[in-house]
């Protein structure tokens, strides 16, 4: 009878521990014996959502409050279905808790969840790394933990992810450098834009099967790799790296991306003219080229693209733009050097620019054929 009394003792005990160490706000079950959840892998995900819940510091609007009991499928954004190894079991194979506004951290026992093929937690406050433990989310298909407050360097675990289609880890506090082995995975779709990143891309960036990218707002750098890109003219639809800091020019190969959609490179250092063979882009859309330092004439081409809705080519240093541009639906042409086009640069601007042209080799990008002679300053503005 001694031990009985002992280990219930010791199970009191326990317990008391485990509840003076939780946050005092939270609802953490710990009461349930195995036998009340149908199978290993649900016990599995209910240590993990404990975890998790126990990890979490605040939950303004309750999205968690019916994070307690045995029946992890009923849990607000939990979502089970069959294991894909056996119709027969359930098991938890999705996770969507955005805009839930949750601040905390993701603990270790997230791992557990292997059948998850969805985790999306974007729109929220969370914090830290990523833990080692996602290594073992061998289905996971996407992975959107955007707009959270994640730091440290680019989270290396992803590169694990076999499974991994789409991932998102934009507007965070990642820094340094972006790795090469991300541009190796079988992604459809690759956002890490508003970070903090700052390094050239990697030489294989062309090995990426994404038909998605955007990497604006960062510190990127380096020559524009019109090369690379073209490797990924089989997949690539759309492309946004506006504000950064690539230099060089725009290659004419370009025009073999024929499937993209959207071709956003506005806002970083770019020279030279705008290719006439990007009027071979027959699928273009949105063509954004502001705020560099492009100069020339506006190729004809370009204005003639059958689907082209919006094309912004504003602050830079064209010189001539032709009579099909007016007919797109949407266009931009201010803070240019276009003879009788409101809101221009000033003469003065345009003559000093011309009298020393900027082109590629400033970079140590191959040099581009040399702008055309501005026109006559009695036809400026």
């Amino acid at each position: 009878m001694e031990k009985i009394y002992l280990s219930a003792f010791l199970g009191v005990i326990l317990t008391l521990i485990f509840l003076s160490t939780k946050p005092s706000h939270s609802l953490i079950d710990i009461g349930i014996n195995p036998p009340l959840i149908p199978n290993p892998r649900l016990h599995k995900a209910y240590i993990a959502l404990q975890a998790w819940k126990h990890a979490m510091i605040s939950d303004p609007n309750g999205f968690t409050s019916n994070w307690y009991g045995p029946k992890v499928c009923n849990y607000t954004g939990v979502f089970c279905a069959a294991a894909p190894d056996d119709p027969y079991v359930t098991t938890v194979a999705g996770i969507d808790i955005n805009h839930a506004n949750i601040a905390g951290s993701l603990p270790e026992e997230i791992g557990l969840l292997t059948d998850l093929s969805l985790f999306h937690i974007n729109s929220n406050r969370f914090f830290g790394k990523i833990p080692e433990s996602f290594k073992k989310l061998n289905l996971l298909y996407e992975l959107d933990i955007s707009n959270n407050q994640f730091n440290g360097g680019f989270p290396y675990v992803v590169l694990y992810l076999p499974s991994l289609k789409f991932l998102d880890i934009r507007f965070n506090q990642f820094s340094g450098s972006i790795p090469s082995q991300l541009f190796d995975l079988k992604l459809d779709a690759l956002f890490f834009n508003n970070s903090n990143f700052q390094s050239s891309l990697p030489t294989n960036l062309g090995n990426s099967p994404v038909s998605v990218i955007v990497m604006a707002n960062n510190g990127l750098t380096g020559c524009f790799p019109s090369s690379s890109l073209v490797k990924m003219a089989g997949t690539l639809k759309e492309i946004v790296m506006t504000n950064n800091g690539f230099t060089g020019c725009l290659k004419p190969e370009l025009g073999a991306l024929k499937g993209m959609n959207v071709f956003d490179v506005s806002s970083n250092e770019l020279v030279g003219s705008l290719p006439d063979a990007i009027g071979k882009m027959e699928s273009l859309e949105q063509l954004n080229v502001a705020n560099n330092k492009l100069s020339g004439y506006i190729p004809e081409s370009i204005c003639s693209l059958p689907k082209l809705k919006n094309f912004t080519f504003s602050s830079n240093f064209f010189i001539s733009e032709p009579s099909k541009c007016f007919k797109v639906r949407s266009k931009d042409d201010t803070k240019n050097c276009i003879p009788y086009r409101p809101f221009q640069r000033s003469p003065m601007e345009c003559k000093a620019f011309y009298a020393h042209p900027l082109d590629c080799s400033i970079s140590g990008c191959s040099p581009p054929s040399p702008p055309p002679p501005p026109p006559r300053m009695n036809h400026w503005p």
